[in-house]
């Protein structure tokens, strides 16, 4: 049996899908990256899986710069080259595509339905605009797509995670003070992913002197919607707000009139606490231009693997 194979990978997981006679990714399933020595076995494994022969195309989509035929996974121990696994796949020569994760998301938003996304906001989008994509999980993702005269588009390849975050209130210039003595430059990324949340929530119990307690990503924002513990419910809000304000900062520079999507690991698990926070309120709070902001749409992407989604509309455009 021969297949038309994508791939996602981030810092913690390896999402893999065949394509049906659709073109549409099926049988997805995910992996932890940490299980395997590298992204070869981790495919092998798929495809002994679904007793899968050969393959005949993929596109992997992975959460790194893909600048050259090596591959360094940003915030994951993975390195491989894109020659050496299209020849041990035994894929004829560019019939195997590496690109950027947030690329690939970004690829997906055309192909979205309206059960895919969850509005946040006022605002209606702008047709033949530019599209912006954020989304934080192991890492603080970043993309775009800029509309053509032919009625297609182009998905943006950047590391906009790591430009320097700008702080606004009395408690996030303690954080970053704290952050900026432990890191040489404190990204947006040190506080939008999960050890980011982890920054938050730890800076803030030194802050008020408060006993360490160490907690996942996912504890905190259980906590913190539950209300359990006070100080997760703050990182979580400070959280949301300057995700707001990165948001806006994004739509700005890309004049996204199309919209502002939320992707990755970390918000749509969130759910309707999310909806309600300030995110909205922070994203609009741009001075003289908060009405331009307030006329963007925002929304939350709920689609379970819509990397794939994107991955498998480059395979279908060729």
């Amino acid at each position: 049996m021969c297949e038309r194979l994508v791939g996602d990978i981030g810092g913690t997981n390896a999402r893999l899908a065949v394509l049906d006679k659709e073109g549409k990714p099926v049988d997805a399933v995910t992996y932890t990256c940490n299980d395997f020595p590298g992204p070869l076995e981790t495919i092998q494994t798929f495809m002994k899986e679904r007793e899968i022969d050969s393959i005949s195309d993929a596109v992997i989509a992975v959460a790194t710069p893909v600048t050259s035929d090596t591959v360094n996974l940003t915030n994951n121990h993975w390195c491989f080259s894109i020659a050496e696994m299209e020849h041990t796949l035994g894929l004829e020569t560019g019939r195997f595509q590496v690109i950027n994760d947030f690329k690939a998301l970004a690829l997906s938003v055309p192909h979205l339905k309206s059960g895919d996304v969850s509005k946040i906001g006022r605002g209606e989008p702008l047709a033949e605009r530019a599209i912006a994509v954020i989304g934080p999980g192991t890492g603080l993702g970043v993309s775009g797509l800029v509309p053509t005269p032919a009625g297609g588009w182009v998905a943006l390849q950047g590391e906009g995670g790591h430009v320097s975050i700008g702080v606004r209130t009395e408690r996030e210039i303690a954080i970053y003070e704290l952050l900026n003595d432990r890191f040489r430059h404190v990204s947006a990324e040190r506080f939008l992913s999960g050890d980011g949340l982890s920054n938050i929530a730890n800076a803030l119990r030194e802050i008020d002197k408060l006993e360490p307690r160490e907690m996942t990503p996912a504890q905190i924002s259980e906590k913190g919607i539950s209300g359990e513990d006070p100080v997760c419910l703050e990182a979580l809000n400070i959280f949301s707000e300057m995700l707001g304000s990165c948001a806006g900062n994004l739509a700005l520079t890309l004049g996204s009139e199309g919209g502002v999507y939320v992707g990755g690991g970390i918000v749509p698990r969130l759910g309707d606490w999310f909806a309600q926070s300030n995110f909205r309120d922070r994203f609009e709070a741009k001075g003289r231009m908060s009405g331009l902001l307030a006329s963007i749409p925002t929304y939350v992407i709920v689609a379970p693997y819509p990397a794939l989604i994107g991955a498998a509309s480059l395979l279908n455009d060729n």
